[in-house]
């Protein structure tokens, strides 16, 4: 498994590929899949963080039913641009997941990312106690949109495979 840059992974994604988001909290991992075509995110159930060997698994286990060829996952930056603990938690689980998968990850910066998720499921009139259960796929929703928009744009710029 590699870490790859978006601008790499848009060079090495194949067509029809699928992605997965990731927004990877203390007790839940929230997930998104894009379709074929790589243009919208949609969120999938959460998973729920038991210990790494348990999450893995589930996760590679979504992967493999999802066809996915890639993860993006959020990197929980600071407003001002610094890394806290947040970011060294998940940059070890990457570090831990080179050992269970070949699929590469991308690491995409998730600022507001769940304040924005949130924001549209107010929005969309959604209850507290379902968004609380919704929260963590949509703003890994947000994550993957992110990057699908951004793969979208080098295509455009002739930048791809």
């Amino acid at each position: 498994m590699a870490i790859l840059t978006i601008e790499d992974l848009a060079l090495t994604l194949q067509p029809h590929q699928a992605i997965a988001g990731l927004d990877l909290g203390t007790k839940t991992i929230g997930l998104s899949v894009s379709d074929l075509g790589r243009r919208f995110a949609t969120p999938r159930d959460v998973i729920r963080r038991v210990k790494f060997g348990v999450d893995a698994e589930a996760l590679l286990s979504a992967a493999e039913k999802e066809k996915v060829a890639a993860f993006v996952i959020g990197l929980p930056v600071n407003m001002d641009g610094s890394e806290g603990p947040r970011c060294q938690a998940t940059r070890a689980f990457v570090r831990n997941m080179e050992q269970k998968t070949p699929l590469p990850f991308v690491f995409w910066d998730e600022r507001l990312s769940t304040v924005a998720a949130e924001r549209v499921l107010i929005e969309m009139d959604v209850s507290r106690k379902k968004r609380a259960e919704r929260i963590d796929s949509a703003a890994a929703s947000f994550i993957l949109q992110g990057a699908l928009d951004r793969l979208a744009s080098l295509a455009r710029d002739g930048l791809s495979a």
